[in-house]
C-alpha cells in the first residue's frame, strides 16, 4: 500500500504466536496466552526489536492487550512519544479464563494503564472484556466499529457467483473457518428447518469441513476458501447470511459486511454482535439452532418484509460503518490523545 513500510517480525523461537489457532498456517503456533515467561519475553523483544529500528515515530498505534503491546510500550517509554492500544477481544479474553503468565499479563495491564488512549469497537469489550480486568477512566476509551468498504460490499442484482457456483435465486451465506469455535455445527443443525426453502453455502475451510459436509447432505454446499472478491460478491448476493460461533462474539465483521451488502443477517444474540444487528436490520436469537433456523424460515417466508429489512441494513451500514468515515475519526482521535495539532499522522502499528 502506498505510504506503508511494512516491517515483517520473524519469532526467533521459531513458533507463531497467536491469539486462536489459524487454519491455514503451516508451521508450530502457540497461543500467546499459553506460553511460558520465557517463551513470551522472547516474542515481547523479537516485536521491541522491529518497532526501535524505525528511526522516526510520533506515535505508535499497538494492537492487542497482548505481547506486542508491552513491546510498544517500552519504545514508546524510552523515546519519550504517546501510544494507544486498539484493545481487540481475542487478546485479553484468554486473561479471563486464567491465560498468560501472571508476570506477563502484569506487563501487559501497565501497557494498558499506561495507554494515552484505549481504542474499542463495541461497549462489549469495554465493559465485559477491559474494565473487568484493568481500571481505566472511561474518557480514555474510544469505541469505534471496524469499517466496510461500501464499494466491495453492496446491493446488486447481478449473478455472477451464482452463475459461478451454480446457486440458486435465493441463499444462506456462512462465511468463516469451518471449526468447532467458530460454531458452523451449529448452522448445519438449523439448516433443516428452512432447507426447502433456500440451501446453506459455507465459505471458508477448517478440520470439521469432512464431518459437516457428510450431515448436510443435500441441505448446501462447501466451497472451501475463496478468494476474498468472491467472498464479498457471494455475500452480496446472498438473502441472508448467518452464523452461530460457540463463544460471544467481540464485534463480527461478517455482520457489518452483510448489512452493506443488503443481505439480512440473522445470528446467535450476545457480545458485540448485538451492537451491528439491530431489530429493523436482522434478527438475533436464542443460541440454540432451532431457534436460529427457525428465525432463518421466517425471513425466506417473509420475502417483502425481509427486503424492507436489507433496504434498512444498507442504510445502517452507510451511517454506522463506512470505512472512509470511521477512518477520519480514528485520525482525529489519535491526533487529540497524542496532542497533535492536525492529522494525518506518522504513525506506527504494533
Amino acid at each position: 500500500m502506498p505510504g506503508i513500510d511494512y516491517h515483517q517480525v520473524v519469532p526467533s523461537g521459531g513458533v507463531l504466536p497467536v491469539h486462536e489457532y489459524l487454519p491455514g498456517h503451516d508451521g508450530p503456533q502457540l497461543a500467546a496466552s499459553r506460553m511460558t515467561e520465557s517463551m513470551a519475553e522472547s516474542v515481547i523483544e523479537d516485536f521491541e526489536a522491529a518497532v526501535e529500528a524505525i528511526d522516526r515515530l510520533d506515535v505508535i498505534v499497538a494492537h492487542h492487550a497482548n505481547l506486542s503491546t508491552v513491546a510498544a510500550a517500552r519504545v514508546a517509554n524510552r523515546r519519550g512519544i504517546p501510544y494507544v492500544v486498539f484493545v481487540h477481544g481475542t487478546g485479553i479474553e484468554p486473561r479471563h479464563h486464567g491465560g498468560y503468565a501472571d508476570s506477563i499479563w502484569e506487563q501487559i495491564s501497565g501497557a494498558l494503564t499506561g495507554a494515552a488512549g484505549i481504542l474499542v469497537t463495541t461497549h462489549y469489550v469495554r465493559d465485559e472484556l477491559v474494565m473487568p480486568l484493568v481500571s481505566i477512566p472511561d474518557d480514555r476509551f474510544m469505541i469505534l466499529p471496524c469499517g466496510i468498504d461500501l464499494q466491495e460490499f453492496r446491493p446488486t442484482e447481478q449473478r455472477r457467483m451464482r452463475d459461478k457456483y451454480g446457486l440458486p435465486d435465493r441463499y444462506v451465506i456462512c462465511p468463516g473457518a469451518i471449526t468447532e469455535l467458530k460454531g458452523p455445527q451449529n448452522v448445519v443443525a438449523a439448516s433443516p428447518y428452512y432447507a426447502d426453502l433456500a440451501p446453506t453455502v459455507f465459505i471458508g475451510d477448517g478440520d470439521l469441513r469432512q464431518q459437516l459436509e457428510a450431515e448436510l447432505g443435500g441441505n448446501g454446499r462447501f466451497l472451501g476458501f475463496v478468494s476474498e472478491r468472491d467472498k464479498a460478491g457471494l455475500i452480496n448476493e446472498a438473502t441472508i447470511l448467518t452464523a452461530a460461533p460457540m463463544k460471544l462474539e467481540h464485534f463480527g465483521i461478517i455482520y457489518a459486511e452483510a448489512l452493506a451488502a443488503a443481505t439480512v443477517p440473522v445470528a446467535y444474540r450476545g457480545g458485540g454482535v448485538d451492537s451491528i444487528v439491530t431489530a429493523h436490520v436482522g434478527t438475533l436469537t436464542e443460541r440454540t439452532p432451532q431457534a436460529l433456523g427457525e428465525a432463518i424460515r421466517d425471513r425466506l417466508e417473509n420475502p417483502v418484509r425481509t427486503r424492507l429489512m436489507a433496504t434498512q441494513a444498507r442504510r445502517r451500514a452507510t451511517t454506522h460503518f463506512d470505512n472512509d468515515t470511521l477512518s477520519r475519526r480514528f485520525a482525529e482521535w489519535v491526533s487529540d490523545v497524542a496532542g497533535f495539532d492536525s492529522s494525518p499522522l506518522s504513525a506506527a502499528g504494533a
